[in-house]
């Protein structure tokens, strides 16, 4: 499977929306300081994934996720998960 996800810092009000076909092993590395885009922000909570069979259906969901469009849903589908 293809995993798109959503991490919220526990230390700073910071989102990221990634890629990853081992959703576990992906989360790990973010947690350990292991990814230079994300590593200030650590530690993280894992507050929303979506799967896909498709690697190409999965990539093209995060490019929308990442849109100011595609945050604003996010934030919206998930609210009560940010307070």
């Amino acid at each position: 499977m293809n995993y798109i996800y959503l991490l919220k810092s526990k230390k700073q009000d910071w989102l990221y929306t990634g890629y990853t076909s081992d959703l576990k092993k992906r989360f790990q590395k973010h947690q350990g300081g292991h990814s230079s885009a994300t590593k200030p922000y650590c530690p993280f909570e894992l507050v929303f994934y979506e799967a896909y069979k498709s690697r190409l259906d999965a990539k093209r969901r995060k490019k929308y996720l990442k849109t100011n469009q595609g945050k604003r849903a996010l934030k919206l589908m998930l609210r009560d998960s940010f307070k």
